[in-house]
């Protein structure tokens, strides 16, 4: 690390699963803190992203709250309600329904997401700030490698 070393004399004697926890919880209380400033929470960025042939979706075409359930969960976790946090944004016009039930991105949520987008690489900056490339690409692989050891599946 290039501005501040781990203090601690022991780092590899400590417990992988509390650290990768705190580092979880508060990289995402960070980056949803910098999305409430932008007047959304991160499960409506990732509707946004979802919905839009833009980024997310191969197709642009329209998914129910089911299916909308099922890939928040995959980025979010457990517990993310799609309807609600979908509900203001059809009430800003971001999002529509149709009568299959389907939620769609409208021109406005499109132009929306892309300036949210925008703001991407200032959040990551300020993550990855202090941590060089070489330091970075070495913690990544070894998360990778954490979750390989304990059977998981990476994204």
């Amino acid at each position: 690390m290039t501005n501040q070393q781990v203090s601690d004399p022991e780092p590899a004697t400590q417990s992988a699963a509390y650290w990768t926890g705190a580092a979880h919880a508060a990289l995402m209380a960070f980056i949803r803190a910098r999305r409430a400033d932008l007047g959304f929470t991160e499960p409506q960025f990732w509707l946004l992203r979802l919905l839009s042939a833009q980024d997310l979706s191969p197709d642009g075409r329209g998914l129910t709250v089911p299916e909308l359930r099922k890939a928040l969960r995959a980025h979010l976790g457990p517990g993310v309600e799609p309807g609600a946090e979908a509900a203001p944004l059809v009430e800003l016009g971001w999002l529509r329904s149709d009568d299959a039930g389907r939620l769609w991105i409208t021109e406005a949520g499109e132009a929306a997401r892309a300036d949210l987008v925008e703001h991407a690489p200032a959040v990551r900056e300020r993550i990855l700030r202090g941590i060089d490339d070489a330091d970075w690409s070495t913690t990544v692989r070894v998360l990778h490698q954490l979750i390989r050891n304990v059977g998981g599946r990476l994204a």
